[in-house]
């Protein structure tokens, strides 16, 4: 098993637990961790021995998303480059996110998210391309992307939509709210609501039952599922990363993120 520096996987019985380990921090999704999950996936992909699949984070909450802080960084793009990159470079960057999703949604184990506490952003729009979603009472997701004069990168948006239907996915987006458990699941998002510190525990009896099944079924039943599902995913986002550099560069993004650190409404011109 290789060794991560933000990742602790613990396997046994045909069930690997993936732990993300940046708490002092709030599991935040910088470039080093997007790297661990998508070699991480990649490296299972078709694990044979493997039946089932847990993505976690801490106790009491599973990642804050991106560090606003470092919000280039983070989600791939440098913040304070030597010198300006030319666009080649930067679509090239901004790859790290749905790289990491796309790796994960090809899995051939079932993959489940145990979610406590908060969820928010690009960790959202991970927890959207396992198979399951079981989340603990006090869970919330969010997507801040809009609000603060983006769009929803990560070819996430064809997902959400297909899991909650093109009303709620607008809903969820475009607010920006924080979204309960209670509700998350109404609108199909989470599977399972358990009792608050629960979520891993009920995840990992789901993990149970499936590794007791026949895992070729399994498998097969998931990517016909998958194919039949997510059939235009790909051709619907295609430039979305091209939309983020667009808005990532917009004068609005800017305002957003000083609104957000100075705690006040943003100003936003559409520029």
């Amino acid at each position: 098993m290789s060794d991560y520096e933000h990742l602790i996987v613990e396997e046994a019985d045909g069930i690997v637990t993936v732990r993300l380990n940046r708490e002092p921090l709030r599991n935040t999704l910088n470039r080093k961790l997007m790297k661990e999950l998508t070699d991480f996936a990649r490296e299972y992909r078709t694990a044979p021995h493997v039946r089932a699949i847990i993505l976690r984070g801490a106790d009491t909450f599973f990642s804050a998303g991106a560090d606003l802080g470092s919000f280039g960084e983070d989600r791939g793009v440098p913040s304070e480059p030597a010198e300006k990159p030319g666009l080649l470079a930067l679509r090239e960057a901004v790859l790290s996110g749905p790289d990491m999703c796309k790796a994960w949604e090809e899995i051939e184990p079932v993959t489940i998210a145990a979610i406590e506490g908060y969820c928010v952003g690009g960790a959202a729009a991970l927890v959207l391309c396992c198979d399951f979603r079981i989340a603990g009472e006090g869970a919330m997701m969010r997507l801040p992307e809009v609000p603060l004069g983006i769009n929803m990168s990560w070819r996430t948006l064809p997902r959400l939509a297909t899991i909650a239907g093109p009303s709620r996915a607008k809903r969820f987006t475009m607010f920006g709210e924080p979204t309960k458990a209670a509700t998350l699941h109404a609108w199909g998002m989470v599977d399972e609501v358990a009792p608050s510190g629960g979520a891993y525990a009920e995840a990992f009896a789901w993990a149970q039952k499936l590794a007791a099944l026949p895992p070729i079924p399994v498998r097969m039943t998931k990517e016909a599922i998958n194919a039949a599902a997510n059939a235009l995913h790909h051709a619907s986002t295609f430039m979305d990363r091209d939309q983020y550099l667009l808005t990532f560069l917009s004068e609005d993004f800017q305002e957003g993120v000083k609104a957000f650190f100075e705690k006040r409404k943003p100003d936003f011109k559409g520029k």
